[in-house]
């Protein structure tokens, strides 16, 4: 057998029956995660033919995209205020209760977002084959898990035969060597590679991260980094696991242990010799803190650069709709709003990395700052190490586990013309409420922004 890379051992792996010239491949799927947005439509399209879910145990749901954040009542409970957001929460309880799925409940021990919960709770292994009915189900690929975000019809085609139509994609490897400067993050590295793809370079790829810089980060940069692949257009990112992937598991309530385990895991790198059909290179210590100009995440530059001139129509709708200027800086740019959250910057090492910045500061007069933590797990364990007091005395929001205002369905919103530094994925058009205008970036710089009141450079609070 030639030399394989990575992804090519999952997809042989994982082929229920091969692709012909008139079908795609059919894939078998490990580990079905659900939320109460995507969902609904597709128990509905069960119960209408009678069928059940084919591996209830391989299903997994929690509550994240439409669940509010605000503190909970006396009661103990998380308020829902609005009315289809407690619809949906309450139809997923019913289906889950019907169909025998494992649910994580608003406000319970195990809920947060999806794509947080799932490596918490040992249920992301590498190997797997992941599917969601979310974009950024790449993130599950840090472990060297072949995950993607699927449709709700799709949704409904896996619940049925925990199977799935694909087409084989093809491979990029995107190679980062060196060592990052102080300062810069594994949110500039992905921002940095996505600002060179553009929104379609990785489009009909699955992307391979490599490299000693990538090999340096922790298991939650490295999640960072494969959350944002579908913003480059390609289907999936992964990483190669490692020791530290296998220390990360060891002791997570749904991981399985053992040498026998780690033996099997550890035949997963690419093969000495296996080729891509595209490699790009980057050269770690080149890369910047980055932040976005624009109104997708490939208008990105360092953060000490200029605005680029509007050069095409596109690029001059995003600028005009963001209020910039071609050729002035961001630094110094005035804000409204900072949210440190979502499933690409809510986890624990996350908070930490903020809590530097607003120890012993205030937010500044006339901004609003939002800590949102990824799950209900890293709520208690940020309380337990006192992040929460030094976010609060700073005089930002603590919040509950959830979405929050990466996708503004929930209650956080920006109003019309506000500006966010915020730590999510997407910078669309009214992404975080109608006529929200967001820059991307790192917890370290929203969190300088919170304190300045201004876009700035973290690297000079630090």
């Amino acid at each position: 057998m030639p030399p394989r890379t990575l992804f090519e051992k999952l997809w042989d792996a994982h082929v229920v029956r091969a692709a012909t010239a008139d079908t795609p491949a059919i894939l078998y799927v490990d580990l079905h995660l659900i939320h109460e947005v995507t969902s609904p439509q597709a128990f509905t399209w069960l119960r209408e033919r009678g069928v059940k879910v084919r591996r209830p145990e391989r299903t997994v749901a929690t509550m994240d995209h439409s669940t509010p954040t605000t503190p909970r009542g006396k009661d103990g409970k998380i308020p829902v205020l609005d009315n289809a957001a407690a619809a949906q929460i309450a139809q997923l309880e019913t289906n889950c209760r019907d169909f025998g799925v494992e649910l994580h409940a608003l406000g319970s021990e195990g809920q947060g977002i999806v794509h947080v919960i799932g490596p918490e709770l040992g249920l992301t292994q590498p190997g797997g084959t992941i599917v969601c009915g979310d974009s950024h189900t790449s993130t599950h690929g840090a472990f060297g898990a072949l995950a993607f975000g699927i449709g709700t019809s799709e949704v409904a085609h896996v619940l049925a035969t925990q199977c799935l139509l694909q087409n084989k994609p093809k491979t990029l490897a995107i190679t980062v060597e060196g060592q990052l400067a102080p300062g810069v993050t594994a949110k500039d590295i992905v921002l940095a590679v996505i600002a060179r793809l553009g929104i379609g370079g990785g489009t009909g790829h699955v992307i391979e991260y490599r490299g000693s810089a990538i090999r340096a980060l922790s298991m939650e940069e490295r999640m960072t980094v494969c959350n944002m692949s579908i913003e480059a257009g390609a289907r999936a990112g992964m990483i190669a696991p490692d020791d530290l992937t296998f220390e990360y598991l060891k002791g997570r309530p749904r991981a399985p242990q053992g040498a026998a385990w780690d033996a099997q895991w550890r035949k997963l790198p690419s093969d000495a010799g296996a080729t891509y059909d595209r490699e790009e290179k980057f050269d770690a210590p080149a890369i910047e803190p980055m932040i976005t100009y624009g109104t997708n995440p490939g208008m990105g530059m360092a953060i000490g650069a200029r605005v680029p001139a509007a050069s095409n129509p596109t690029l001059a709708k995003a600028l005009a709709y963001m209020g910039l200027e071609a050729e002035a800086p961001l630094l110094g740019h005035k804000i409204d709003v900072v949210f440190i959250g979502s499933c690409t910057n809510s986890r624990l090492s996350d908070l930490r990395a903020a809590a530097t910045i607003f120890k012993g500061r205030k937010v500044a007069p006339g901004v609003r700052a939002l800590v949102v933590p990824g799950s209900q797990r890293i709520k208690k364990a940020a309380e337990a190490e006192g992040l929460d007091r030094v976010f609060l005395d700073a005089g930002a929001e603590w919040r509950e586990a959830g979405c929050s205002m990466c996708i503004a369905m929930n209650g956080d919103q920006l109003k019309p013309g506000q500006y966010a530094v915020s730590t999510s994925n997407r910078n669309f058009e009214g992404r975080q409420g109608a006529g929200g205008r967001t820059f991307l970036a790192s917890p370290l710089t929203a969190a300088a922004a919170a304190i300045t009141g201004v876009v700035t450079d973290a690297r000079s609070l630090v």
